[in-house]
């Protein structure tokens, strides 16, 4: 179950993308489809919410989101690189206007010195937008802790790339 602040979330970027009329995607590794629940959550999601990519292992990414198998080797499924083209491949195979991405390492195993648990990497675009990244270093908080607030980011910067409305034109 979402918590209420990651609903209260969803429920704002659900209102904002029905009156803009977008539609969202997801596409998703560390968080093994949790941000597509907690969006579906919310009573309506439909009008917005167009599908969502589970994309837990490397072949998930490679075959639904073209993320290319060369990318994977050089830089490792957690890492900016990958979280940018599968934002691009949830473009490339959804018709959705808004697209989002995450990619990390939820433990509680699984980390190294490079790249530790609790570090995600986060994309949104925009479709014929730009695609904005951050990196999360949320540290050994637990799993369910690090999903928690990977869902959290990522709903705030889908949120980021959605385009200003002037007050004048607001529904």
């Amino acid at each position: 179950m979402a918590s209420n602040s990651n609903y209260d979330l969803a429920e704002r970027l659900l209102r904002e993308t029905k009156a803009r009329r977008y539609t969202i995607a997801t596409a998703e590794s560390c968080t093994g489809g949790l941000i597509a629940a907690t969006l579906a959550a919310v009573p309506g999601a439909s009008a917005s919410l167009e599908r969502g990519f589970v994309t837990y292992s490397n072949e998930a990414k490679t075959e639904l989101l073209s993320v290319s198998t060369a990318l994977l080797g050089a830089y490792g499924a957690v890492s900016r690189e990958v979280a940018l083209a599968m934002v691009e491949g949830a473009l490339m195979h959804s018709p959705a206007d808004i697209v989002v991405a995450v990619t990390g390492i939820a433990g509680p195993d699984g980390g190294s010195s490079e790249k530790p648990v609790g570090l995600v990497h986060i994309a949104a675009a925009r479709r014929d937008g730009p695609i904005m990244h951050e990196e999360k270093r949320f540290g050994a908080i637990g799993r369910h802790e690090i999903q928690e607030a990977t869902v959290a980011a990522a709903l705030e910067l889908m949120e980021r790339v959605l385009p200003v409305v002037p007050s004048s034109q607001q529904v």
